[in-house]
């Protein structure tokens, strides 16, 4: 089993639907000796979302940020080294965002949100790495069908696409922590499990960087 530099190092894996996040939580953490942590999946607006994504926009990101930030908050307090799969940051800049840009949530309720949000935000430690699952369009259908989760068969390519594009935005202009961008499309873990090793060399690499 490998190690990480220290006790209590927070590893953050962030990515679009499909790019294998919840994955290679597992894995990692399995690997280095961390506690996985998993997004909630389990939202109750969910699947009303996918049917009618304008009424319950708002209702499906006040869910998840709240869950988020109980589980990001909780992750602090844990003298435990942690993998996580998603993070809060993208229910804001990604998704929540995406919402607004598109339509499909109306300004009143993105405002909101982002109160709530930036409210929160002072509370929160900044992973010690956050590995970014970059994919393109086919390769992230291609795992969602794999999947095989009822409500997300319905999700349209020009919704992934501009996803992956604030996802972009996100890592290059928003983000301040450290980053290791994973490219799936050229390193597929999944199918190749060899790549898990080049892996973790680079999240070494990457969390040893300036200390």
């Amino acid at each position: 089993m490998e190690k990480l530099r220290k006790n209590k190092t927070y590893i953050a894996i962030a990515g679009n639907i499909g790019s294998g996040k919840t994955t290679l939580t597992k894995i990692l953490a399995e690997k280095l000796d961390a506690v996985p942590s998993y997004g909630d999946n389990d939202n109750p607006y969910i699947e009303d979302f996918y049917e009618d994504m304008h009424r319950w926009s708002f209702n499906l990101q006040i869910y998840f940020l709240g869950k988020r930030l109980q589980q990001s908050i909780g992750l602090q307090n844990m003298n435990e080294n942690i993998i996580q799969d998603r993070t809060v940051y993208e229910d804001a800049y990604i998704f929540a965002d995406n919402l607004h840009a598109s339509g499909l949530m109306s300004t009143r309720d993105f405002n909101t949100y982002i109160e709530i949000f930036e409210l929160s935000y002072g509370l929160l430690k900044t992973p010690d790495l956050l590995i970014y699952l970059r994919a393109d369009v086919p390769t992230l259908i291609s795992q969602i069908q794999k999947c095989g989760r009822v409500y997300e068969m319905s999700i349209q390519e020009d919704y992934l696409a501009m996803l992956n594009e604030r996802y972009d935005n996100w890592i290059n202009n928003i983000y301040k922590g450290k980053v290791l961008i994973i490219d799936i499309d050229e390193k597929d873990f999944i199918l190749d499990p060899s790549v898990i090793d080049d892996i973790i060399l680079d999240i070494k690499t990457k969390i040893s960087e300036d200390e």
